[in-house]
């Protein structure tokens, strides 16, 4: 499958993308808010601004990067999107003129860039963008329970999700996954009565302890994980993590 995040979170993908929304976009500012002090903050991927326009609104200052230009419009169109500084650009290698006590990156976009050499680059870019005294957070899924990763169908390891069924239509997300990669190929496949809506999508997905290797790699340490943004605890049974880097001076 061909994949451009710049085709991929287009207009069509970019007008919906805050229709649904998970219900822990509260929790989740506190949480950043509290973790950012005075700041200022820079979300990478900000994509709509889903975060990043309810941080603002605490009075923090907040910076984006953002590579797709049809989310930068989307986000531009909302009360208070023309206040943030947006660059476009790709996350792993942009370089911004100021330093953040808080760079994060929600919602599973790490997993945005597909290798692992872009996602180590991209932790390295966070860590260079920190204050002496800032953190990195990171929210991400724990892919096996997740993807089901052992799901082998001859030879070949994939799934089907019945992400929702109704009088208005359906919507199934089906996808195909490397394990060598760890590369997840997807698309959400969505049937009513407009007719068929297909939105491919590519990631690479990161074990919790593959990302503590990354940072440590940009000079960073675990300082604290959480199963969710209201601190609840992870352990085996989490589908996702909310984890918070600092300088290693910073974890003796």
């Amino acid at each position: 499958m061909s994949f451009d995040p710049r085709t991929s979170f287009g207009p069509d993908v970019a007008a919906t993308y805050d229709d649904t929304l998970r219900g822990d976009e509260a929790a989740a500012v506190a949480r950043l808010a509290e973790l950012a002090g005075d700041g200022p903050a820079l979300e990478l991927a900000i994509g709509t601004g889903r975060i990043a326009l309810p941080l603002a609104a605490t009075g923090l200052r907040v910076d984006g990067v953002e590579l797709s230009q049809a989310m930068i419009d989307q986000l531009r169109a909302r009360p208070g999107g023309e206040a943030l500084a947006v660059t476009r650009g790709d996350m792993a290698v942009v370089e911004m003129p100021d330093r953040y006590r808080l760079v994060y990156v929600v919602f599973n976009s790490l997993m945005n860039l597909v290798t692992q050499d872009e996602q180590v680059e991209c932790v390295a870019n966070a860590a260079r963008h920190l204050t002496e005294d800032g953190v990195f957070v990171v929210e991400n899924v724990v892919p096996d329970p997740v993807y089901g990763l052992r799901q082998d169908r001859g030879g070949v390891d994939q799934y089907v999700e019945a992400e929702h069924i109704g009088p208005d239509g359906i919507t199934i997300e089906v996808g195909r996954f490397d394990r060598v990669t760890q590369r997840v190929d997807k698309c959400h496949v969505r049937l009513g009565g407009g007719g068929v809506r297909l939105d491919p999508l590519a990631l690479r997905y990161i074990w919790p302890s593959e990302l503590d290797l990354m940072a440590r790699l940009a000079g960073l340490r675990l300082l604290a994980r959480w199963g969710g943004w209201a601190g609840e605890p992870f352990d085996s049974r989490s589908l996702r993590h909310v984890s918070v880097y600092g300088r290693e001076s910073r974890a003796r």
